[in-house]
């Protein structure tokens, strides 16, 4: 029977099946955050100066299902900075070696960056951005040419690219969690994506909107739209995020 490629995966990032890791050679770590996007800083309202939604984490819970219709309303910069806190927040800087953010993640690693899809944020014109979650602060990319059509076209046709007010893309630098874990880290970061999007999940319920992950995607078309290598750096995940109709 011909091998799988799901089985050889989990063969060969085995921990038996590992080599010594680049952090185990003594090897300086790479830094803490990766920046790909180069337009000047747009700074972020501080997230213990807003106003804290009243929904509680049980009623989120309860109330937490992939919402794929939204209200053609916007969202404010307050909520924009919200979701980031709770997605990608960082607590606590530690001596330029990890930091300690509102997710969990392997070995405290956090390889991720959010980038952003922006349609209807108060204040915030249209675009690509990354959000840079050590200064809690956005960055613009340089436009590029219908990125939404193309975006929803390499999405494999889902619309709600299009409707969203905003749409997460996480992606990741590889070798922030791979200097540590070598080829297992691989493993952590689809495990890591499930922690930050849950979490995505529950933050849009606390403010009246819905969100919605993108799983199904053409890696390449994705990765190149958002000039991402596709090996060093590549996307994992996307959702969307809308206010709910009557919200």
């Amino acid at each position: 029977m011909t091998e799988r490629i799901g089985d050889v995966f989990l063969q060969q990032t085995r921990y038996e099946a590992m080599e010594p890791s680049d952090q185990e050679r003594g090897l300086a770590q790479p830094a803490l955050q990766r920046v790909f996007a180069s337009g000047d800083p747009i700074a972020l309202p501080d997230i213990h100066a807003i106003s804290q939604p009243a929904s509680g984490l049980c009623e989120s819970i309860e109330a937490r299902t992939s919402l794929r219709n939204y209200a053609d309303v916007t969202l404010s910069l307050e909520e924009l900075a919200f979701l980031l806190w709770t997605t990608q927040g960082v607590k606590q800087v530690e001596s330029e070696r990890w930091t300690k953010r509102t997710v969990p993640s392997a070995g405290a690693r956090h390889a991720f960056e959010t980038l952003l899809l922006l349609h209807r944020v108060d204040g915030i014109t249209p675009g690509l951005y990354q959000y840079c979650a050590l200064e809690h602060e956005l960055r613009a990319f340089d436009p590029v040419n219908d990125l939404v059509g193309r975006l929803v076209e390499a999405c494999l046709g889902q619309k709600m690219l299009k409707t969203c007010a905003v749409a997460f893309v996480w992606a990741a630098d590889r070798y922030r969690m791979a200097w540590r874990y070598g080829e297992r880290g691989v493993r952590y970061l689809f495990l890591d994506a499930g922690h930050v999007c849950q979490n995505l999940y529950l933050a849009a319920e606390a403010i009246g909107a819905g969100a919605c992950a993108i799983a199904a995607f053409d890696d390449a078309r994705v990765n190149a739209l958002l000039g991402l290598d596709g090996e060093d750096a590549f996307a994992v995940y996307i959702a969307t995020v809308g206010k709910r109709s009557g919200a």
